[in-house]
């Protein structure tokens, strides 16, 4: 399954996300710093996606109330609840 999502209150666009079996296969962001966006992918590839948000979800960054972590997180939850 592959979700996109738009997001919302960070430097990045949008999120996509691609799951199989309940495991991370892909994710592309667009935007954002691009060396932490291929850290973060590169981490985050071959998770388990409940581990994923668990360790993602409520990150910031800077003052901003969210973060590309926290968005992806978003992207997760939003792809299995469909």
């Amino acid at each position: 399954m592959t979700y996109t999502r738009n997001n919302k209150g960070v430097c990045s666009r949008s999120t996509t996300v691609e799951i199989e079996n309940g495991i991370i296969k892909d994710v592309k962001i667009i935007g954002g710093c691009d060396g932490n966006i291929k850290g973060l992918i590169s981490l985050v590839k071959g998770f388990e996606v409940n581990s994923a948000i668990e360790r993602l979800k409520g990150i910031t960054c800077g003052s901003k109330a969210s973060s590309c972590p926290d968005q992806l997180a978003m992207a997760l939850e939003e792809a299995i609840n469909q």
